[in-house]
């Protein structure tokens, strides 16, 4: 199984890799230089106190993720940045950042426990507006997020710098899901999953330009989903994104619903509003259900040996409501 990687049996099985976005409420990224261990909270830079604090929030209800991220031309030594990003309670807005830096990493897990019990920062906070995109280039704990996601973040770093986009910073982050859509990345502050990226498609989404034909082919084939919204809400965005074009992000998401779902989870009805920039309000209702004529079976991770069913789900019954 060494010569197996399972990002190119997605890609080779055609895997649609939407809907599978997270949809946790709080990610807290901290800089962390690499290498990082198959466990990234067990690497050696990590102290101690950010471990207990980690194991702490496991076992909670807190819907918080901790990755760590690295980019060695914004490391400072004597310096440790962490970032927030909290889900706003509108739905339609993008997650919230709140960025601070304490002098060393060990100072982060009493700021970090502080900020979950009153929501406040007490270190010194960095106010920058940012565009942060995670590419996971975590090796250890699957290699085709090395074979993939290490070139493809040098190239990511290049395209950013050709551009002059100096509000964009890429990271290098720690395993988050999904390394069979190696390259994979998380775009935030919307907090936007997309696979197996390629220099192509990443200008294409950075940029919000490229032709119709283009960005269907980019959205059928890179996205993963957004991840304020659930899964089968996921699936529907997409086609509103396939429908409206680059468009669609110009436009305020003000509500969705899941109306209606069957047990075993292979269909869904979905209600999504929108308001347009003339305030023109749009209601959209559609099934999101599993498509069993595109039924795929992957070994899902470089080192399983077990085939599992890979649903793929499809819309249907598009209404304006």
């Amino acid at each position: 199984m060494d010569t197996f990687f399972c990002a190119e049996e997605s890609r080779q099985a055609g895997e649609d890799p939407i809907g599978t976005a997270d949809t946790y409420k709080m990610y807290v990224l901290l800089e962390c230089p690499t290498p990082w261990t198959e466990t990234a909270i067990n690497s050696k830079f990590i102290p101690d106190n950010l471990r207990i604090l980690y194991k702490e929030i496991a076992q909670t209800e807190l819907s918080v993720r901790l990755l760590l991220i690295y980019n060695e031309r914004l490391y400072q030594k004597g310096s440790t940045k962490c970032i927030i990003y909290n889900k706003s309670q509108e739905v339609s807005a993008n997650y919230i950042k709140h960025e601070f830096e304490v002098s060393h990493i060990q100072d982060v897990a009493p700021v970090l426990k502080q900020y979950f019990i009153d929501g406040n920062i007490h270190s010194k906070i960095i106010n920058t507006q940012t565009r942060d995109i995670l590419v996971c280039t975590h090796g250890s704990n699957d290699k085709c997020c090395a074979k993939y996601g290490n070139p493809f973040y040098r190239q990511a770093l290049a395209t950013v710098a050709d551009l002059s986009l100096t509000h964009v910073r890429i990271w290098q982050v720690s395993h988050f899901g999904g390394h069979r859509f190696a390259p994979t990345v998380i775009d935030f502050p919307e907090a936007r999953y997309y696979a197996r990226l390629d220099q192509n498609s990443f200008f294409s989404i950075l940029t919000q330009t490229g032709n119709t034909e283009y960005l269907n082919q980019c959205f059928k084939n890179n996205y993963r989903g957004w991840g304020i919204l659930p899964e089968p809400a996921q699936v529907l965005e997409r086609e509103l994104i396939l429908l409206y074009g680059w468009d669609w992000f110009n436009y305020k998401l003000i509500n969705y619903h899941l109306l209606a779902q069957n047990e075993t989870g292979n269909y869904h009805r979905i209600e999504i509003s929108f308001v347009k920039p003339n305030n023109y309000l749009i209601r959209v209702q559609a099934d999101v259900v599993e498509d069993e004529s595109k039924v795929i079976y992957l070994i899902g991770e470089c080192n399983g040996t077990e085939l599992e069913k890979t649903p793929q789900f499809t819309v249907k019954n598009i209404i304006y409501v």
